[in-house]
């Protein structure tokens, strides 16, 4: 019986890695509403998301567009500026306003 709980335990870890995360609606500064959606589960790479190119949104249908990390794509990101790489890996630029817009792993 003690093996059977630790195998589901086990089970239910693996499979909740993989689960999608629901974001729940926000107001932003500006006081424009932003509905909640679906994304997929936070990681260190971009490969599996939705927005990314050769996926797709199962929930909308629409097709990714952002480049693969480390793809020949990602390159053309950020318009000969200066890529910074945060704290956990994400890399970013610093547009006109100051505000960093991440970008696909170069």
């Amino acid at each position: 019986m003690k093996r059977i709980l630790v195998l589901l335990a086990l089970l239910l870890t693996i499979f909740s890695a993989f689960a999608d995360t629901y974001v729940n609606g926000y107001t932003k500064k500006d006081g424009t509403y932003v509905n909640g959606y679906i994304r997929s589960s936070p990681n260190s790479t971009n490969t599996d998301n939705y927005s990314t190119q050769g996926n797709s949104n199962p929930y909308t249908g629409s097709q990714g567009t952002k480049a693969q990390d480390y793809s020949p794509d990602a390159q053309n990101y950020g318009s000969g500026r200066t890529i910074y790489t945060g704290p956990r890996g994400g890399q970013y630029y610093i547009n006109d306003s100051g505000k960093k817009v991440y970008v696909p792993k170069k």
